[in-house]
């Protein structure tokens, strides 16, 4: 392997080691809320996501409401539901085209061998946080969140070209 090759192989794990890393990626924080308690559910809402858009398009919540949500996808594609801010969003979007390169997310089908890569420093690319959850066609998983204070926030699929053709939905407070 020459120095240029080496060279781009390492940064390209410092890149995706850092992306991976938490908070600045695809993870939450005190704004977006909290994984909730099954316990404290108060509602459950079913979100059908299709090739580029959601089913409901918005949803309505309170601060401190904790919400399940069963998410079906029944569409022909790999989709994400999660809620996150629109620069959150944006950050995760890096991390899912990193996904694709490395053969993650293969359109209609998830390599879960290639999820556990080892991308540097311990971190994988397993999509195991608690604000989103992705899904070939087909399947269904649940997802309990508890939303914080009215904040900006979205639930969106960050697969590459997904959100820029549609894929997303609002968050409204009451």
């Amino acid at each position: 392997m020459n120095a240029a090759r080496l060279f781009i192989s390492a940064l390209t794990i410092s890149v995706v080691s850092v992306a991976f890393a938490g908070p600045q990626g695809h993870g939450h924080n005190a704004e977006t809320g909290a994984a909730g308690q099954a316990s404290d559910v108060s509602r459950t809402i079913t979100v059908e996501m299709h090739d580029n858009y959601y089913e409901p398009e918005s949803v309505e919540v309170k601060p401190g409401e904790t919400v399940r949500f069963v998410v079906v996808n029944k569409g022909g594609l790999v989709h994400e539901f999660n809620i996150n801010t629109p620069s959150m969003h944006e950050a995760h979007q890096q991390e899912m085209e990193m996904m694709v390169a490395h053969g993650v997310i293969q359109g209609d089908k998830i390599n879960h061998d290639r999820m556990n890569m080892d991308m540097g420093n311990g971190h994988t690319m397993k999509h195991d946080d608690a604000n989103s959850v992705l899904l070939e066609p087909g399947e269904t998983k649940e997802l309990v969140w508890t939303f914080a204070k009215p904040a900006d926030l979205e639930f969106a699929c960050n697969v590459p070209g997904h959100y820029q053709a549609g894929m997303y939905g609002n968050v409204e407070f009451e």
